[in-house]
Order: C-alpha cells, then structure tokens, then sequence
C-alpha cells in the first residue's frame, strides 16, 4: 500500500505541532517540512527570554535529531513558492518540487507595518523572529534611547526586550486611547500604564505617527498632533497579518481582510488542503495566541485520520506576565449593565486593579480582567467556562475569604467536571491530569508534563496542575510531602525541627547533614529564615551572609537606582523632639529622601552603600535601632494615641504597643509580620488588618490574628476576648512559634490560616485551650529569643569584617556609585529612576 505524503509548509510553533498530532496518531505518513526560517522550530511565545541569557537552541521545541528519529525531511530556509493544486505539488525557492496527498499550510502571520513615511530608514525593525532580535541587539549598542509602535501585547513584550537591552530610555506609542485595547478595560489599562511608568517606560497614548525623521536613519517620530520624539531606534509592533499569500496565489479561498478560509475541519475549499494557526480564518476570527493554533493541529491531525474532531472557536482568555506585571482577562471582560453586574476592587498604591461580571441573578462569572495581581486567574478561568455556580458574596472571588468560610482552591478544585480543559495549549483536561496521577503514578510537575505534555506551552496552567496532583495524591491517601526544594527533600518544618535537633548553626552545616549538592536560591534564604528563627544569631555572621535574600544581605531595601533605604525602629510611632532633630540632621547630611509611612515610621530613601554603616552609627548614638524593613520579620506594631490623650480611649494603646513591639523585634518569621493596638472599638490603629492586632475592651483586650492588609485584603479573626495584657502576650508568643513552625516560606499568617484544617476553631484549640501540649514550650522559645535580641546594624558597624561589606569599591572605600544619579523632586533629591519600595 502507497504510505500517504503529507507536506507541512511552515515549521513555528504550529507546524511542530502538527507533527506531533498527526505522529501521535498514526506513524505511516511520509512527512515533509518546509521552513522559510534557517533553524528548526522555537518558541516564540518566550522570545523576549532571549535576551535575558537564552539561546536559539535553549528556545528550540525540539533536539536537533528530532525529525531524524520521527522519520520527518526538513528543508530549512527555503520557503514554498508555489502551489500547483491541479498536479498536487509545491514548489520551493530552492528548486524543489514535491507532490503531496495532504497540505497544510501553518504559514502564521506577519507584522503589520504601516505606511508611515521614513519607514525603511536604517534603526527601524520589526519584532517577530530570533534573526529580528539579533538585529535589534546588536543596533542596540549604538542606541540610547528606544521607542516601541503599538501598545498591545506584542508591543509590551517588545517594550520588555528594550528594557532588558539597558537602553537610557524606552516609549510606547499606542494609536487607541488606551493600552492593550482588546484585552483590558481604561480603567485597569491606566493601572498598568501606572505601573509601567513606575518601571521606567513612558507611555503615549492617542498618539498617531505622521512620520519618521532622520537622514538616512531614524532620529525621532512626528505624530498628527504636531509633536515630536526623538529616538534612536523604532520597534513597529502595531499588530499582524496573516500569512495568506500563498494560499491567494494558488486560488485558495482567503477572506476580504486577510486569512485562509477553514471550516470546523481545518479545510479549505480544497478539501486536501488544511490552514491552522494565525493564517486561517474560521468563522470570521483569526486567532492569534498559540492554544487555538495547538488545537486546529490537533482538529487537523484528526480529520486527515478519519477522526470526527471539530474546531468550535475558542477561548481568548489569556494570562501573561507582561514586564513584570501580572495581565489577565477572561470570559467576557467588558460585559456592563443592563447585561450583568459589575465588581471592582482597586488599589492604586500596588498598582492592583480587579474586575469581575456576574449575571443579574448572582449566580454566574461571566468574565473579568485582573491587573497586578492574577492569582486567581486559573481558577476564575474554570469558573466561568464550566458555568460554576459563585458564592453568595461574589467579591470573595477576588479579595478572598475574609471569613475564614469560603471555598478553598482545592474545594474549587474538587467541584471541576473531569472534562474540564485544564492545559487549553495542549488540550488537556483534569481528568487526564488526575488519572495520570492514579494510573502513571505521575507525583510531579515535570512527571505530568512528559506523561499529558500540559504545562509545555505557555505554562501558564501550571499552578492549577500543581494543585491537581497535590489534590489527587491526597485522595489516593498519600501523603503530601511540601519539600523545600531539589536539594532538601525536606518541608519546612521538618527542617526547622531537624536544625534545633543536630543544633546546626549555619547554612554549610546544615546542607552538609540533611541537604545534598551547593543549594539554590529558594533554599538558601529559606534556610537562613530558619536559624534566624531558631538561634536569633547575626544573619551575617559568617557561615550565613552569602545564603541571604539580596535585602538582608546589605540590612536595607535595595531601590531602583542603586541606592538603599534607612528605617530605623519607632517602637508604637511615639518619638522624642530630640530624636526627630537627629533624624532630620541625618537626612540633610547625606542628602536622603523622607517619608513617614502609613506604619508610623519615618523611611529615609537614596543613601548610597558605602553611608550606610555612617548613617546607622549616627542614628544609633541617638538612640534608634534597625526598623528590619529588609527582613521577613516583625516590621510595626501601630498605635493610636489611646487613653493618654483620646477621650474615647480605654487603654493605654501606645505603651502596651511599645510593650509588644519591644519584645517581638527581630523576630524572624516565613514572610513579614505587622501588628497594630488600637485603644478602643473606633479601631484607628486599624488591627483588624494585621497579622496580629489588638484592641482595648472595658474589661481587657481582644486579640484577632491572621489578617492581611496586601494584594487580598482580609480582616483578622478573633482569638481571644477580654484577655488582660499578660496573658494576651502570651498568647501572642504561642500564635506566633506556631506560624513559624509550620507556615510554608513567603506564607502570611492570613493564607496560613484558610489552609489550615480546622480553621479558626483549630487555631484557637491550640493557642488557647494548648490542644497540642506546646503552649508551656513555645513560651519559653520565644522568651530566649527575646532575651537574644541585639541590633543587627549596632552589630554591623562594630565588627570590622561585616562594615568592610558595605563599600562599593575594595579598594577605594571612600568612593561612592558613580551610576547612582539623583533628580528634584518636591524639593527632596532623590534617585533617578527611582521609586518607593
């Protein structure tokens, strides 16, 4: 019997594909790939990787004897010419004529350019292919300033690539009033262009270019308004065509705007000849993300093997990290009134914006769009496309539980048909995710990934997969180990219980007897964390300072521009005139930007490295003390004025704040630590939403823990009532070595409580009624790193071997950044590109 030729013009993303479909399906097929590209086939999806240390093959789908193995010819670099339908052959560039019994065309699409006079001056690229960004690079050696055509993804993503080519300056024209118009609203556009501008790229919108000026390269931009901007190169971004010339020549069916007619089989009007991704146009719609393409590949592959798979269209709902900031929209994202209902939630001091549509009736997602903040995403995505019944207060969907009720991610997990489409690039349901887990025995990202293949495209399911497997594994009665990470097979609380047990004191010790090979960046601040916890020793104590995260390693927060941030201790904001002079002396000596904060401290921004051991010796003869605002620690405990001065106040909310904050200074913890007492019920200190806070009753305090004032607001619980002020710090101390023994790293107090089991009712049998037998033993580890405390930088500047960390330059001590530069701003100086941490 003849084997059946299929001919595949076309070797991205999509084409690939197809040869693993159609391989997956039926191996007797003689298949041909034409490339028009010198390399086989890369993902494009992470090209901007490319320009933070990949390489063409880091990026490659395949090894290089790929195609040798599945019995596939490749011809690189040589695009097809012609179609000849009448004899079923093409013709390449090179010469070659090959006949076929199947074509598919998986040409993509091509970027717009638009007709904009100068547009082939010298510095003018488009942004599409690995050979497009070696051009851009090397030009970017020679360039200071950047300047992106388009606002959309794709312009995004190629604003990211400027960026990371260090130049001076990088801008972003966009033509519509708004950026990203097809995905987001104006209201969460203009939180990401904050956000952006934040980042250090300038932002215009409703900006129509008229011209691009230079003699024979480019040196600005004209737009219609009559304003110009001076660049030195231009990336043209402004959207794609598809790639449907070929199809046109040979009489194939194209659409009035561009794209290769296909109906639910991925056919053309020749019935031997299929068109999948960006090139086809099915049902007026050409899709330009990659899942859709992996489907048609998929629908393709199917119908060529007598298969009665069909394409329906297909969700748009995509999540992308663009420049650092989390962009989701799902379902339906612009629906309104009289249609649905909608919910917002915007904090403009994060940058987090979050909208949601419901149906009329309450009871449906219909759609919504996510800025700063998408954790959620994956599971709102479900939601909406398996018609999710929603909780009675729908904004739980978006700021979380705030009590303590709400569905948790594995019980939204648990409620999912098997048919729910999990992986949408590679179309895999959790079903199959779930029983790869059962049947496979697959217990492991990358073991599901080389069983289903979900998680290899854009990855961005991969949350939700973790979820599924750590979900299945517990219904199967395993036992779920949370290890830290490939060189500790270890949780973290086995690991804090081991180090306390072998009494091990730095993190070589430690690696050396319960951890294997040099150790990474997870487990290396982790592990610090953890003796800080334990032993309360310097955290740059030899042994120990080159496992720190980069804040603690210099006992400040890095900020944007090179300089580092001063915040000394204010215990309950209350302060002396004396030590607000000498505050005051300080800033005005070394040129610092000041601020006091929403936490009642007084933040001094811009000192250069090499001052900060002379800053902190002046403030320390004054008095103050390390504030740990680097670490994952205790940061405030805020008060307001209480009975000292308020006529509403039962308590003396400011000393008994002083009290607390004073015995739990220092305290390192899995993720930072806020605290607040407020003297009466008028709650201004705000307790309510922190990890642990305080409030005066007539007959004693309140004590309510595990709330969150961050990305998911959520107010804090009530743990005990009407304690006096001895017995809540005891309680204090029990809640607080029970977070950190058994909180997973970077976990707040708010999140460590919804995964609890038990919840509240639990929480309180342990810390109250001392379920556990603990109590008596917490309060005396609390108690001896209470008695260990000393301050980190008083330790810093008087000993001659941590000081000599701080100077920028080894052998020239004295000598300050030269790249640190400083702007005006509101009659404070402060560093250039610059912003507040």
């Amino acid at each position: 019997m003849k084997q059946e030729k299929i001919v595949i013009i076309g070797n991205g993303m999509v084409g690939y594909k197809f040869c693993e479909k159609i391989i997956n399906k039926k191996s007797d097929f003689n298949l041909v790939i034409f490339g028009e590209e010198p390399r086989r086939a890369y993902d494009r999806v992470h090209l901007t990787e490319y320009f933070n240390g990949k390489t063409a093959d880091d990026l490659s789908l395949s090894t290089e004897d790929w195609y040798t193995q599945q019995g596939i010819t490749l011809y690189l670099n040589d695009p097809v010419k012609e179609i000849d339908r009448n004899n079923k052959t093409i013709h390449s560039s090179k010469g070659l004529t090959v006949a076929y019994d199947y074509l598919i065309i998986a040409t993509g699409s091509a970027p717009f350019v638009p007709d904009i006079p100068g547009i082939n001056k010298e510095g003018v690229f488009v942004y599409r292919t690995i050979d497009d960004l070696d051009l851009i690079r090397d030009y970017a050696t020679h360039a200071k300033t950047g300047a992106v055509l388009g606002g959309g993804l794709l312009g995004l993503e190629a604003a990211k690539a400027l960026i990371d080519l260090n130049l001076n300056e990088t801008n972003v024209i966009e033509f519509a009033p708004r950026l990203m118009p097809r995905q987001i609203d104006s209201a969460g556009s203009g939180m990401l262009q904050s956000k952006l501008k934040a980042l250090g790229l300038n932002i215009y919108t409703n900006k129509g270019t008229s011209s691009i000026e230079g003699t024979d390269r480019i040196t600005s931009l004209k737009f219609n308004d009559g304003s110009e901007l001076k660049t030195d190169m231009l990336v043209i971004s402004a959207g794609i065509r598809p790639r449907d010339e070929l199809a046109k020549l040979s009489g194939i069916e194209v659409g009035t705007r561009g794209g290769i007619i296909v109906n639910e089989y991925m056919q053309t009007n020749d019935s031997s000849i299929f068109a999948i991704g960006e090139c086809a146009l099915f049902d007026h719609n050409v899709y330009g993300l990659i899942a859709p393409g992996y489907e048609m590949a998929e629908v393709a592959a199917s119908k060529i093997c007598n298969d009665t798979k069909t394409f329906k269209g297909f969700d748009m709902s995509t999540k992308l990290k663009l420049i650092g900031v989390d962009v989701a929209s799902f379902g339906d994202p612009f629906t309104t009134e009289p249609d649905a209902r909608t919910i917002l939630f915007e904090d403009s001091h994060k940058g987090i914006y979050k909208r949601i549509n419901i149906s009329n009736d309450g009871k449906y997602l219909l759609g919504g769009i996510l800025i700063g903040e998408a954790e959620a995403y994956n599971m709102l995505l479900q939601t909406v496309n398996n018609k999710i019944a929603i909780p009675p207060n729908p904004e739980d969907l978006i700021l979380g539980s705030r009590g303590g009720s709400a569905q948790t991610e594995n019980a939204g997990l648990a409620g999912l048909p098997d048919d729910a489409l999990i992986c949408s690039c590679e179309g895999i349901s959790k079903g199959s995710i779930c029983n790869a887990v059962t049947e496979d025995g697959c217990e492991s990202i990358d073991a599901i990934k080389k069983c289903t293949k979900a998680g290899t495209g854009c990855g961005g399911c991969i949350p939700m997969v973790k979820d599924l497997i750590l979900h299945t594994m517990k219904q199967n009665g395993k036992y779920v180990r949370n290890v830290v990470c490939e060189h500790f097979h270890l949780s973290r609380q086995e690991l804090y219980d081991l180090i306390k047990i072998h009494n091990l004191k730095n993190y070589e010790q430690v690696l050396d007897n319960l951890g294997k090979g040099d150790g990474c960046e997870v487990c290396k601040p982790l592990v610090s964390s953890l003796l800080a916890s334990l032993w309360n020793d310097m955290i740059l104590k030899k042994g120990n300072d080159t496992a720190q995260d980069s804040n603690d390693r210099f006992l400040a927060n890095i900020q944007k521009g090179g300089t580092y941030s001063v915040v000394p201790r204010i215990p309950g904001g209350e302060i002396t005139p004396e030590k607000l002079v000498i505050i005051g002396q300080v800033a005005e000596k070394y040129g610092l930007y000041t601020k006091i904060t929403g936490g009642q401290r007084i933040d001094m921004f811009g000192a250069h490295l090499s001052d900060l051991p002379l800053i902190w010796e002046e403030l320390i003869n004054a008095g103050f003390e390390s504030g740990h605002a680097y670490g994952k620690a205790l940061r405030t405990v805020k008060s307001c004025v209480g009975s000292t001065w308020c006529r509403f106040g039962l308590h003396d909310s400011v000393s008994y704040a002083i009290r607390i904050e004073e015995r739990y200074r220092g305290l390192r913890a899995p993720h930072k630590l806020k605290s607040a007492v407020s003297g009466c019920i008028r709650e201004c200190a705000e307790a309510q939403s922190k990890d642990f806070g305080i409030i005066a009753t007539e007959k004693g305090w309140n004590l309510y823990v595990c709330g969150n004032g961050g990305s998911k607001p959520q107010h804090a619980l009530l743990l005990a009532a009407d304690v006096d002020s001895d017995t809540c710090i005891k309680y204090i101390d029990r809640f607080l070595m029970f977070y950190i023994r058994t909180a997973d790293p970077l976990t707040r107090t708010a999140p460590w409580l919804n995964k609890m089991e038990g919840g509240m009712e639990y929480l309180r049998n342990v810390v109250v009624n001392d379920s556990l037998g603990m109590a008596e033993q917490w309060e005396l580890e609390m108690q001896a790193l209470v008695d260990s405390y000393q301050c980190e930088w008083k330790t810093a500047i008087e000993d001659p071997e941590i000081r000599k960390r701080f100077n920028h330059f080894v052998n020239a001590p004295e000598e300050k950044d030269p790249s640190v530069k400083f702007d005006e701003m509101r009659g404070q100086k402060k560093a250039a590109d610059w912003t507040l941490a």
